[in-house]
């Protein structure tokens, strides 16, 4: 069996190492390829952190909300409990997903995701895809045709975590693009290949009469000597 877990989080913005907090965790399971009834989700209280207005308009979380909402001490050992051993997806991860949850899960002193069980969907996705104008979730979404109309209109941690499943599963069959130089060449070849119209064309080879080859040299003449 291969079970992999597909997660996103929302925060209350982008600098953890300056005090932001996370406030939503979803996952979602993939067994064998498929996606499973067995997710997680949970919201976090930011314990002080306050939510500023432009980052309320990506995921529409208040701190109100958030208020009554367990503790990121009482929802980290079960995320952690439901990821266990299994592959982590996260689009952007590398940069972002895998070392916020890890620093909330440092100051906890509980065991962070180690790197050989992270994996980067933009990264399968810039490897993989050759088309698409940008790599986000979004992009790829429609790239594949997977719905975005769950979402409405903020993001979500659970809605983009099963977002991203789809778009995870549509790139583990895609073939890897080939590398860009690779694919120049071949096409470089196919033209030189294609019959060019008027190749075989025969060359005419006629003397020049000698009136206009020294009315020709009368003229360059001047044109090279105008002092002449």
């Amino acid at each position: 069996m291969t079970r992999i877990i597909c997660f996103d989080i929302e925060t209350t913005g982008f600098e953890y190492m300056r005090g932001d907090r996370c406030i939503e965790i979803g996952a979602v399971e993939l067994v064998d390829g498929k996606l499973t009834d067995n997710s997680f989700h949970e919201y976090i209280n930011p314990e002080g952190k306050i939510i500023p207005p432009e980052t309320y308009m990506v995921h529409k979380i208040s701190n109100a909300f958030l208020e009554d909402k367990p503790k990121m001490s009482i929802v980290a050992p079960k995320f952690l409990d439901f990821i266990g051993d299994s592959q982590i997806v996260a689009h952007n991860g590398l940069d972002f997903d895998f070392p916020f949850i890890n620093y909330e899960l440092e100051k906890l002193h509980l065991k962070t995701i180690p790197r050989n069980q992270m994996l980067d969907s933009i990264v399968i996705a810039r490897n993989r895809v050759f088309g698409p104008k940008a790599y986000t979730l979004d992009a790829l979404a429609k790239w594949f045709g997977v719905s975005l109309t769950a979402r409405a209109d903020a993001h979500g941690a659970l809605i983009d975590a099963e977002i991203l499943a789809h778009v995870y599963l549509e790139l583990e069959n895609t073939a890897p693009a080939q590398d860009i130089n690779e694919f120049m060449d071949e096409q470089h070849a196919a033209f030189l290949k294609h019959p060019k119209i008027g190749a075989d064309f025969p060359k005419r080879n006629f003397p020049v009469p000698e009136e206009e080859l020294q009315i020709h040299n009368e003229f360059m003449d001047k044109l090279l000597n105008p002092e002449k």
